[in-house]
């Protein structure tokens, strides 16, 4: 949900107007604007350049999940764990869009423990995956962009961990 609609439900559940600190923050929100749109559309065109390096980074910290009878043993595993990377990239957009982390729960991380272990694939390797992925993103990006895409990663780093 957005943090406008955010803030209407909230003040509309309470019969109240919105409050003048709520509209400083979506006063805040739309001045972001341009850079979320702006950051989202350069995390779309570095995609691959993130997941390759990101991939590469992770298989260097975990070589045991490439070697046979590993998690990613394989081209076939392989491309199955580096697709998850570019969903993740996805769901960080809309963070970023709506100016929320609640569709990373919502979309990215309900049941991801639960789904992941249930598939066999170790947690803690997840958490190092998104810890690659945060770092290839940084090196690939403006640094004026960090301090906004950072948060995201964190979010989920920290709610796998």
């Amino acid at each position: 949900m957005s943090l406008v609609a955010q803030v209407i439900l909230n003040a509309d559940e309470e019969l109240r107007y919105p409050t003048v600190g709520e509209l400083e923050t979506i006063n805040s929100y739309l001045k972001t604007g341009e850079v979320r749109i702006r950051l989202i559309s350069m995390l779309q065109k570095s995609e691959q350049a993130i997941i390759k390096a990101a991939g590469k980074k992770i298989f260097q910290i975990h070589p045991e999940y490439i070697a046979p009878g590993g998690n990613a043993a394989g081209s076939k595993q392989r491309s199955l764990c580096l697709r998850d990377y570019g969903w993740y990239l996805r769901v960080i957009t809309y963070g970023i869009l709506s100016g929320d982390k609640e569709p990373l729960d919502n979309i990215g991380l309900i049941g991801v423990k639960e789904m992941y272990n249930s598939l066999g694939v170790p947690v803690t390797g997840m958490v190092d995956s998104i810890k690659c992925l945060k770092e290839a993103s940084l090196d690939n990006l403006p640094e004026d962009t960090h301090e906004t895409l950072a948060p995201y990663f964190d979010y989920i780093i920290q709610a796998m961990s």
